[in-house]
């Protein structure tokens, strides 16, 4: 055949073939009396061969070791495309994540995309401070999408930098959520706690409510922390048991306590508060440690059970538990009436 009918045939154009010829891979068998290229059939079968492995993303320099070194062996070569094909698709899944970071902040201008791309740069830095400043020197009225300062909090490991980030997330256009509510969902628990820490500084934001009810079931005690001080403060019921818990393990026990005040301003909520607490009082389990963070729990809940429970623990076997309830009912006694409004008579 000739060059056009091999092109027409294999998709190869004229000139690609003019390359394999120059270079050695596929040179036709033949020439007719005018001096055009002539391809056999076993030519052929040849330009298929290396259209094959340039799929594979073998150089051309490759494919000709590889077809005419009898004892080349693939195995290592392929390995070496493996390795160097996910690196490809890492760096493209990077530039991807990028652009639209980049669409996300809606520029109006190239000074706006160039801003934004100055941003990513600084928040790749290895220095904690210079993350921390991008973030927190931004120009006012510069845009950065929420997106992108969602995706660097669930990055981000420093502390402070990640206080940052949170901040400027909770004020920025957009709210990021669906980038939070992946990461809430995330292997890692760090990223699950970052992920929570920052929903939780937006609690207002659509869906925020329904993620951090969600962490409540996580296996991961920090994040239960964090979603349940959060929706104990708002009110929500569905806190109470990581809550109770929090006040038993002493984990944040003062804040939990404070949390469960707020949920006792409900009188339905209140009474299952108290029993909660009172049945982890009479646990065999209960040491003295935590008996007295309950008896301090006591004291922050609204209605008269609570107040009963704690004149019942005046009396307790526990001296120093005895004397903790005392001195807390003088302090509960001591306060303004409005203050004890709903303790009843």
């Amino acid at each position: 055949m000739l060059i056009g009918d091999v092109a027409r045939h294999s998709g190869v154009s004229t000139r690609m073939l003019r390359h394999y010829d120059a270079l050695g891979l596929v040179r036709p068998t033949g020439r007719t009396a005018g001096g055009y290229r002539e391809y056999s059939a076993e030519d052929v079968r040849r330009i298929f061969h290396v259209e094959s492995l340039r799929s594979l993303g073998l150089s051309l320099k490759q494919i000709g070791r590889a077809l005419e070194d009898p004892a080349f062996t693939p195995s290592a070569l392929i390995s070496d495309l493996i390795r160097w094909t996910r690196d490809r698709l890492v760096r493209e899944q990077e530039l991807l994540e990028r652009l639209r970071a980049i669409d996300a902040s809606e520029p109006t201008g190239w000074q706006d995309v160039l801003r934004i791309v100055e941003l990513m740069r600084e928040l790749d830095s290895p220095s904690a401070a210079r993350r921390q400043q991008a973030v927190l020197t931004r120009p006012e009225g510069a845009s950065a999408s929420a997106e992108l300062l969602a995706g660097a909090a669930l990055a981000e490991s420093d502390p402070h930098v990640a206080g940052a980030l949170r901040w400027a997330l909770a004020r920025s256009d957009g709210d990021g959520m669906a980038a939070l509510t992946a990461g809430a969902h995330a292997e890692d628990a760090d990223i699950r706690r970052r992920a929570v820490l920052a929903v939780a500084e937006m609690p207002e934001a659509p869906g925020a409510i329904a993620v951090l009810a969600d962490a409540l079931g996580d296996p991961d005690t920090v994040v239960r922390g964090h979603a349940a001080l959060v929706l104990g403060r708002r009110g929500v019921p569905a806190a109470v048991p990581v809550l109770v818990g929090m006040v038993v393990e002493g984990a944040n026990d003062v804040e939990a306590a404070e949390a469960l005040g707020t949920l006792s301003q409900d009188p339905v909520c209140a009474d299952r508060i108290t029993a909660a607490l009172a049945g982890e009082l009479a646990a065999p389990t209960a040491d003295f440690a935590t008996r007295i963070r309950i008896t301090q729990a006591l004291v922050e809940l609204t209605g008269t059970t609570a107040r009963e429970i704690l004149r019942q623990l005046a009396h307790d076997g526990d001296r120093a538990v005895a004397l903790i309830a005392s001195a807390l009912l003088r302090v509960l006694d001591e306060r303004p009436s409005e203050d004890r409004s709903g303790e009843g008579p």
